[in-house]
């Protein structure tokens, strides 16, 4: 580029003043007047992934408070004559006209030379769904008899869309009731194991010296242990003439009293940082008491990543508690949960024969993926300054 092609340059002629301020914008203004959970929010909205997530998880837990009325049946409602029947299909169109969800009654002969039940769908009996239905009656959260169910059989039909179990149950209506015990199980497992590690170590990063030695040396014994070798000998040791709602609990209290060491390492590590700020030392020597500093002024500066770790703790104790009910050594019949569920699938042969007693094991990678998306859109919001 020569000289005389050379871009035109322009000169303001306005007088620059140094002791003029800069006026910001309004959106300047808005992320600076923001509070820290504002912050975190925007910044969280921004991962699709974890949101979409959030979204799956809340409906999840609100459907556990009405299971009772999602479920097509009650927990413990037998059909003798469809043990082990096969999903029935969903339909909506009958002869190339929309007639609406409808399934097609089962028929079934006896195979006898591999005795086993085949059932066939039979075009000349279509059985319409109802909503919003009269159903079998059941106890709202044992509370309230009720019989108000969202979907409901034909009057005289069937309705398996996941299949039967060996006694004929509905493995729909049992998934939906297992899912308020799996989801809650999670909660209440990471709340006890939280308050123990934020409270253990907390103290222990706050004060130091032996009550640090001696917290960091009962979490060394704990964690010397194998895991999962564990939960199995203090899930095998519970009484067996323990009431399922016994169990429920002492399960929950072994995954919780075994988880709370990582947690407890975490908050001591944050506060050994912490103990030595201005606010810390200013809360001090005002005469605030060692459980107001730690828990009104530590624990909250930190507070977005402790949730960030209790989403991605929770999928850990549905895990535990899955596999424990797998094994035999967790939640017990007649309770239901998703573990109590794939031990149906235990014998391979069983598999084999009828794979859709392995469906119980989808909401448990949707819950547990869910939680770990959740939990990494957490993390990356947790500090909304970087």
């Amino acid at each position: 580029m020569t000289d005389d092609e050379a871009l035109p340059h322009f000169v303001s002629d306005e007088i620059w003043d140094p002791a003029a301020k800069l006026v910001p914008s309004a959106a300047q203004l808005r992320y600076a007047r923001a509070s820290q959970w504002r912050l975190v929010w925007w910044r969280f909205r921004r991962h699709r992934l974890a949101v979409l997530s959030a979204f799956v998880l809340t409906i999840l837990y609100l459907s556990i408070l009405v299971s009772e009325i999602l479920a097509p049946y009650a927990l413990d409602t037998r059909h003798s004559d469809f043990i082990h029947a096969p999903p029935q299909r969903l339909h909506f169109f009958r002869d190339g006209a929309f007639v609406g969800p409808f399934v097609y009654g089962f028929d079934y002969r006896l195979d006898m030379d591999n005795l086993q039940r085949i059932y066939t769908e039979d075009p000349a009996k279509p059985e319409p769904l109802r909503f919003f239905c009269r159903g079998e009656a059941y106890r709202f959260w044992g509370l309230a008899t009720g019989h108000r169910h969202l979907v409901c059989p034909a009057e005289g039909g069937t309705l398996f869309l996941l299949g039967t179990d060996r006694l004929g149950r509905d493995m729909l209506s049992r998934l939906i009731y297992g899912t308020r015990v799996s989801l809650s199980i999670g909660l209440l497992g990471v709340a006890l194991s939280f308050a123990l590690g934020i409270t253990i170590g907390g103290f222990a990063g706050y004060y130091g010296g032996w009550v640090d030695s001696l917290s960091q040396r009962v979490i060394e014994i704990i964690r010397s242990f194998p895991e999962l070798p564990l939960w199995m000998a203090l899930s095998a040791a519970l009484p067996v003439t323990w009431s399922p709602l016994l169990v429920y609990f002492g399960i929950t209290l072994i995954l919780g009293l075994l988880d709370w060491t990582g947690h407890a390492r975490a908050v001591r590590s944050k506060f050994l940082a912490l103990r030595e700020e201005d606010f810390v030392q200013a809360a001090r020597l005002m005469g605030a008491s060692p459980a107001r500093i730690v828990f009104r002024h530590m624990l909250p500066s930190f507070a977005s990543h402790l949730i960030a770790s209790a989403t991605l703790a929770i999928p850990s104790m549905i895990l535990g508690e899955t596999a424990l009910s797998f094994l035999g050594l967790g939640l017990r019949a007649p309770i239901a949960s998703w573990g109590v569920l794939l031990n149906e699938a235990l014998n391979i042969n069983v598999v084999v024969l009828y794979p859709w007693l392995l469906l119980p094991v989808l909401p448990v990678l949707v819950t547990v993926l869910a939680f770990n998306f959740l939990g990494d859109g957490l993390r990356d919001a947790a500090d909304p300054y970087q």
